[in-house]
């Protein structure tokens, strides 16, 4: 690297334009994995489409993959794009299948695939905070705020639909009655 080469990213750091700014290998990695863990998200939420029966279900898993996972990928994808990082691979995109065709035993159930992607919400709104905390682009911070507002209310929703159809499994409650001071 010469002077000139590091005088144009110390300028592109100090400008008014955070996307001129090059990107650190914190943010590069955290932006990446969680571009691979989205795409992993988008075939898995697919097949429990697949699997799921239960009808307002599977209008949760298709309202969160087109409104929240595929424009995550296009986002994180063009950033990565425009600042030279490879992508990760990309898999094939799952077919629509007849849930009737795939045998019960095999089959998953509505309240797993309810629990399995709400564990993949809370995953996902660690990652976007991470990200956030490490990013000195605020241009990166931002994004990903906004997709962890986005995840968040998703993660909202869904909890409500586990509670109402009873397919929240609670941790044991910690009640216990307090003995009055001093009597």
């Amino acid at each position: 690297m010469n002077i000139f080469q590091l005088g144009r990213i110390i300028m592109g750091v100090l400008s008014d334009n955070p996307s001129k700014e090059p990107m650190h290998y914190g943010e590069v990695y955290g932006i990446w994995s969680y571009l691979n863990a989205a795409k992993a998200a988008l075939v898995a939420y697919q097949v429990f489409y697949n699997h799921a029966g239960d009808a307002d279900l599977r209008a949760f898993i298709e309202d969160i993959i087109r409104n929240a996972i595929k424009p995550q990928i296009e986002e994180t994808e063009k950033l990565l794009k425009e600042n030279g990082v490879a992508l990760p691979p990309t898999p094939p995109e799952r077919a629509v299948a007849n849930r009737e065709n795939i045998p019960v035993g095999a089959r998953f159930n509505d309240p797993e695939i309810a629990f399995t992607i709400a564990s993949g919400i809370s995953a996902t709104l660690i990652a976007c905070s991470q990200i956030m905390g490490q990013s000195i682009r605020e241009d990166i911070g931002m994004m990903f705020g906004q997709f962890h507002m986005t995840n968040a209310q998703y993660g909202l929703r869904l909890l409500r639909m586990q509670k109402e159809k009873g397919w929240l499994v609670t941790p044991p409650l910690h009640v216990r009655e307090l003995e009055p001071v001093g009597v």
